[in-house]
């Protein structure tokens, strides 16, 4: 029952199921597709035809926005979960091992803490290039280490319990021992982590697009056209205001729903 006692969670999830569900339906939703242009219509406001405009091209925004969601959202998940198993295998093997390894994996986790996220993800998708594969890469790059941090913290306390002190004396394997019994021990905080995790990419992969070197047009990217219209603010402000509210929107939905499941989880937590 606490699940459903938790408002964050409830509200979180109904925004990202909401916001899922949008981007499922996008091709029914919005059938002409976030391509087709239309310089006649251009620029036209919230209306009959076309509910959220057009942009200076004529496309109808909210098929924009609806396709820009399946783009935001897949390269969040994928960059999300990737970084997710890099950090959970380092942070196993240096919170197991402990010693030297622990020491080289750690300082290296401090290297990449030391710079701040967007500044690095700026840099290294600037020697990549743009394009959705490079956002994917600097973006994992760049968020694995908090997983790795996490759950080697977790793991130095869970590898001395008595379930695996048994198991280890029962001549199992280290592989077998991190697997099978720490790693599920672990991966409650990682799941709140993660749900986080998801919304900082949505915000880092549109913030890299706004600047110019995330994905590039015509790719129906929520930075992108909150970027271009930056230009038509005065006259049309729609055309960079409801882009940056999905941005907002999403953020805040995931964000909601970490903090959920982070109570939910938290073993600590005094309500019921």
């Amino acid at each position: 029952m606490r699940w459903w006692r938790s408002g964050s969670l409830i509200v979180g999830g109904l925004v990202v199921l909401a916001l899922l569900g949008a981007a499922l339906a996008a091709p029914l939703l919005a059938p002409g597709g976030p391509q087709k242009m239309d310089m006649i219509h251009r620029l036209l406001p919230p209306g009959p035809g076309h509910p959220l405009g057009t942009d200076n091209f004529g496309r109808d925004l909210l098929a924009r926005l609806l396709f820009g969601a399946r783009l935001s959202l897949g390269m969040a998940v994928l960059a999300v979960a990737i970084s997710a198993i890099i950090g959970i295998t380092v942070g196993l093997i240096a919170g197991y091992y402990g010693g030297w390894v622990d020491l080289v994996v750690m300082r290296v986790v401090d290297v990449f803490l030391g710079f701040p996220v967007i500044v690095l993800a700026l840099a290294l998708v600037a020697a990549l290039g743009p394009g959705e594969r490079n956002i994917v890469i600097a973006l994992c790059t760049v968020f694995w280490t908090s997983y790795a941090r996490v759950v080697r913290a977790s793991v130095l306390s869970e590898k001395h319990r008595e379930y695996a002190e048994a198991t280890r004396a029962e001549g199992a394997s280290d592989v077998r021992i991190m697997v099978r019994h720490i790693l599920p021990n672990v991966l409650a905080p990682v799941i709140v982590l993660a749900t986080l995790g998801v919304g900082g990419a949505i915000l880092a992969e549109s913030g890299l697009s706004f600047l110019g070197v995330g994905v590039q047009p015509p790719a129906p990217s929520w930075g992108w056209t909150l970027a271009y219209g930056m230009q038509y603010l005065r006259s049309d402000p729609w055309l960079s205001t409801l882009p940056g509210a999905a941005i907002m929107l999403s953020v805040l939905g995931f964000n909601l729903m970490g903090d959920g499941l982070r109570d939910v989880i938290d073993p600590k937590s005094t309500w019921r």
